[in-house]
């Protein structure tokens, strides 16, 4: 890197740290809409008001975009179409797909309504209003409360405003921090919970170049897939039925055809669901060398044990198809964040911007007095955090990763929340979230693999077996006595706890998860034993995280308003799965020295990488439909080819995939599906010069489903027609 651009990382690196909006850095919450420099975007091509982007009378273009599959889609039909990413939809098609009839390979195409089928699992939420409710979640809270307490009488404020909003409607509600508790704002949703599949491309489309190619530049792939909301035919929300109608949304996403060129305006509308920014030093300090390190490690060894299981059976590949693509995705997203760490200097700069805080901070006695405990609480919180945080860690992937352990720990706590008034009990333990767990115990049998669980479980007692004694974890300490020392023991005592359950079966699960604490300890069942040995060291470890939580809400407002004291600027708060809107442009990027990487990438480009070899086979419909170059009007003219993918510089994160990109009129130009690998650890830093986001264009999309396999349904619902050899919106 030159001595300019170092110097520029540099700049760009402390601004960020400080946590003010710089360039088109920003996830804007969309009720402050109307605090974007308007005047300043409009002319570089905003021709919308405030007002036609989101409001409260649901006709804003922001009421097309829904949160789907725990990421973002777009209404683009009045009968509901929702066009999101492959990737979005992987999961749905995946359960769907068997050796006989392998959709994820193949593809698959409903021509009409009745070959559509469940997305199994999958719903979709529709925002229906946002409210500051700040005053009634913080209500009771003193400066000088216990850290317990504190989360205590949140959390309580909390789950009353939810019930009261729930109460004789249909609707779901949702309370969110902002900055870490100084705002609370009540969001409420449409539950749509019947969701189909409609058109999926082929893996060697939808998910080209594979994990080779995932957060890279330049890429070639058409991550995009569309489904479609059913209601019931009064128009209400309502489960699978062969008598639900599709869903007709008040505001659907027009197609733009025409293109765009480098520096055109490019807006973003969707639900990231995290990001950093706000943290102290500690904390990031605390997430380089414990976090980053443990996970990656345990990443790795889980994708070894699920590749292996693949190779000796494809069958049993196809049923961790989804699992493997999730955790290499968020291993190389790892990867590219702790490279990203080290080349950004990160921890360094975030240092260095707390001691410049600090020193301001010390030249005003009044400001002083208000901040100058946060970063030495800072301190002390995670010195305390780090005293457990080896016990916790594989405790937890213990009760997340083992899918028997995790079923049964999740019948054996509801049995155990169900004692409880309804208000008293944890989130997602109430008799609001009773039909979700149901549901998700059921699903949860079409990719049960025993033999591979049973890898997964020995790993981590394993992992459990080697803490160190000050932070061992109790019941698994004699339950390994005389089987730690060797590998045989370990597996002998899996293998009992896999002969010795009906955790397995879906239908026995359920039946248990309708019985009480005394009835379920009565069963004998090893998987319902263990989760009930573990209790009190999975209570403890949840009262901690509620403890640290409490904390956070008080220390992490301190920490931004004294900043925004310090700074004097615009703040935005971190990503929390809310819906959020960024700005930003079409734009290359040089990456390092000698190497310029051009905004846009082209069909030609995607032969250009076939090895016949997966991830980089090509389709026989593709590669004749190049040959052909029968490309219609979807034809960029600056490449004179099919646009593929292209870059922009708005700014996303994880849950951002399927994110409408929106031109300055209000149109849809394409379906974010990722970012580029200097920019992943812009979850921690955003640094503008070489973060980008990785567009699918919309007319790859359109030449797909046009001109490749002819899906003249989908196209004339997309209200498109030809026109000549080139289609125009009517």
């Amino acid at each position: 890197m030159g001595t300019i651009r170092r110097a520029l990382v540099v700049l760009f690196a402390i601004t960020a740290i400080t946590q003010l909006a710089s360039a088109d850095e920003g996830m804007w919450p969309l009720y402050s809409v109307d605090q974007l420099p308007l005047d300043y975007l409009r002319t570089r091509g905003l021709n919308l008001q405030p007002r036609q982007i989101f409001n409260s009378s649901g006709s804003g273009i922001a009421d097309a975009v829904v949160q789907v599959g725990g990421a973002t889609g777009s209404f683009v039909s009045p009968e509901g179409l929702i066009l999101t990413n492959h990737h979005v939809a992987y999961g749905a098609v995946q359960e769907q797909s068997t050796m006989e009839h392998n959709y994820l390979r193949d593809g698959f195409y409903a021509s009409t309504r009745e070959e559509e089928i469940p997305a199994i699992g999958y719903k979709a939420y529709v925002t229906l209003s946002v409210k500051d409710v700040t005053k009634e979640i913080q209500s009771g809270l003193t400066e000088d409360m216990p850290y317990l307490q504190r989360y205590q009488r949140i959390d309580k404020n909390i789950k009353k405003l939810v019930s009261e909003t729930e109460k004789g409607n249909r609707i779901k509600a949702r309370v969110a921090s902002m900055f870490g508790g100084k705002q609370y704002m009540l969001y409420t949703t449409l539950e749509l919970r019947d969701i189909r599949l409609v058109y999926v491309p082929p893996e060697a489309i939808g998910n080209y170049g594979g994990d080779i190619d995932n957060w890279m530049w330049p890429r070639h792939t058409g991550d995009f897939a569309f489904l479609r909301a059913y209601v019931a035919p009064d128009g209400r929300a309502a489960d699978f039925s062969a008598t639900n109608v599709p869903y007709k949304p008040k505001v659907y996403l027009p197609i733009e055809t025409k293109g765009l060129r480098e520096g055109d305006l490019t807006m973003t509308i969707g639900f990231p669901g995290g990001t950093s920014r706000h943290i102290s030093s500690f904390e990031l300090a605390n997430e380089i060398d414990f976090y980053y390190p443990n996970s990656i490690a345990s990443y790795e060894d889980q994708i070894a044990i699920l590749n292996e299981a693949g190779k000796r059976d494809p069958a049993t590949g196809l049923r961790l198809a989804s699992d493997l693509q999730g955790l290499n995705n968020v291993l190389k997203n790892s990867y590219g964040t702790v490279d990203g760490f080290r080349k950004g200097h990160t921890l360094e700069h975030k240092r260095e911007a707390e001691q410049q805080l600090t020193e301001f901070l010390a030249k005003d006695p009044v400001l002083s007095a208000k901040y100058g405990s946060v970063l030495p609480s800072f301190d002390s919180l995670y010195q305390a955090y780090e005293q457990t945080q080896e016990h916790d860690f594989v405790l937890g992937r213990l009760t997340r990763q083992c899918d028997y352990l995790s079923l049964a720990s999740t019948i054996y706590r509801w049995a155990c929340e169900r004692e409880k008034p309804d208000l008293e009990r944890d989130r997602g333990y109430q008799n609001r979230d009773t039909l979700a767990a149901k549901e998700r115990l059921k699903n949860a049998q079409i990719n049960l693999v025993p033999e591979v669980d049973k890898e997964i479980l020995k790993y981590y007692l394993n992992k459990a077996a080697k803490l160190p004694p000050s932070q061992s974890i109790a019941p698994l300490t004699t339950l390994l006595s005389n089987k730690a020392e060797s590998e045989a023991g370990i597996k002998e005592l899996v293998e009992s706890c896999y002969s010795s359950t009906k955790v397995g079966i879906a239908e026995e699960r359920l039946a248990m998860f309708a019985m009480k604490r005394d009835q379920l300890e009565k069963l004998d069942d090893a998987f319902i034993n263990l989760a009930r040995d573990l209790k009190l060291e999975t209570d403890a470890m949840r009262e901690r995280d509620k403890t640290f939580s409490g904390a956070q809400t008080r220390l992490t407002p301190l920490l931004v308003q004294a900043i925004a004291e310090w700074k004097q600027g615009e703040m935005y708060p971190d990503a929390n799965g809310t819906m959020r809107l960024s700005y930003g442009e079409v734009k290359s990027y040089s990456p390092r020295d000698a190497i310029d990487y051009f905004y846009l990438t082209s069909l030609q480009g995607v032969l250009e990488k076939e090895t016949d070899k997966e991830p980089f086979t090509v389709p026989d419909s593709l590669r004749d439909a190049y040959i052909s170059r029968d490309y219609g009007s979807w034809v960029d003219p600056v490449v004179n080819d099919i646009p593929v993918n292209f870059l922009t510089t708005n700014d996303i994160t994880g849950g951002n995939s399927g994110s409408p990109v929106i031109d300055g009129d209000g149109k849809l130009v394409g379906v974010a599906f990722d970012g580029n690998w200097e920019g992943v650890a812009s979850d921690y830093l955003f640094i503008p010069e070489v973060t980008r986001t990785i567009v699918v264009d919309i007319r790859y999309v359109m030449f797909i489903i046009d001109r490749v396999y002819h899906l003249e349904s989908l196209v004339k619902e997309l209200n498109l027609k030809p026109t000549g050899r080139a289609f125009h919106q009517r």
